[in-house]
């Protein structure tokens, strides 16, 4: 078999400055693509409600400031609903995926309750064998329900499943019932992901390893999907002055902040881009 041209991607949240772990990450993917003369595909993830329109372009601009490129221009999940919206229709039409109605923290009670083999913070299934009675009832309560993926046919123990890390070796982990669509409407983050990377033809995933836990959903969602899965690399995270992830609170972490600090001794502040 013909081996897939590289494809890899850098899929940021404008959610607010890119820091020094960030633009490590992004250098690392970028390498890795252009290494081995593939691609490299810039996405925003902006499905989340903290989203600032100003740190698309600044974003764009650090990046650009450490002399990478990418090839065409970024596009906005945002923008691709209709993508989320129809594997989300396949899955349904299957019988794959059930209504919760679970709140936080009903969720994380029935957790820490004893409930046989599954592994600490599985969802434990409680609304995938609600009654159509039992469904209705909780709609006329006003909560929206979320919508699950229906994991296994007899659940609710999670399946394990096995993906191979070009810097970690194999990894397993378990997959629950875990949500593809938040109880507002919109597509949760391992669905879009996976429906993305598909659509843009990404053949390998370059992130931190902070994600890693992630991937055997998102490997079980992409075969569930008819989709082939990218292959993985997990990079090590940049860690603050205490050994915890690199964050604002640790200071002067930002592109900016850096570049400020250094011109401050030769005459004045400098303003990247």
């Amino acid at each position: 078999m013909t081996p897939r041209p590289t494809i890899g991607r850098w899929a940021p949240s404008p959610t607010g400055d890119l820091h020094l772990g960030n633009l490590r990450t992004a250098l690392l993917a970028w390498l890795f693509a252009r290494s081995a003369g593939g691609r490299f595909l810039w996405r925003f993830e902006d499905l989340d409600g903290a989203v600032r329109p100003q740190f698309y372009d600044s974003q764009l601009r650090d990046v650009a400031a450490l002399g990478l490129d990418w090839d065409g221009e970024p596009v906005r999940q945002s923008e691709r609903l209709d993508r989320y919206r129809d594997a989300i229709a396949d899955l349904r039409r299957r019988d794959l995926t059930y209504e919760c109605f679970c709140s936080r923290r009903e969720i994380a009670e029935a957790a820490a309750a004893p409930h046989g083999p599954s592994p600490e913070g599985a969802y434990p299934g409680t609304c995938r064998h609600l009654t159509p009675a039992e469904r209705e009832q909780r709609r006329s309560s006003g909560r929206p329900p979320a919508l699950r993926l229906r994991v296994g046919s007899d659940g609710p123990e999670p399946t394990e499943v096995t993906v191979v890390d070009r810097q970690l070796g194999a990894y397993t982990g378990t997959v629950d019932d875990f949500v593809i669509q938040r109880g507002d409407g919109t597509p949760a983050y391992n669905l879009a992901v996976v429906v993305d990377d598909a659509a843009q033809g990404i053949t390998e995933i370059v992130r931190g390893d902070d994600l890693l836990p992630s991937s055997p959903r998102q490997a079980h969602l992409a075969q569930l999907l008819g989709i082939e899965p990218p292959s993985y690399a997990h990079v090590p995270l940049v860690l603050g002055p205490v050994g915890r992830r690199l964050a604002k609170r640790d200071g002067a972490v930002t592109l900016q902040d850096r570049l400020d600090d250094w011109f401050q001794g030769v005459g004045g502040p400098l303003l990247v881009g």
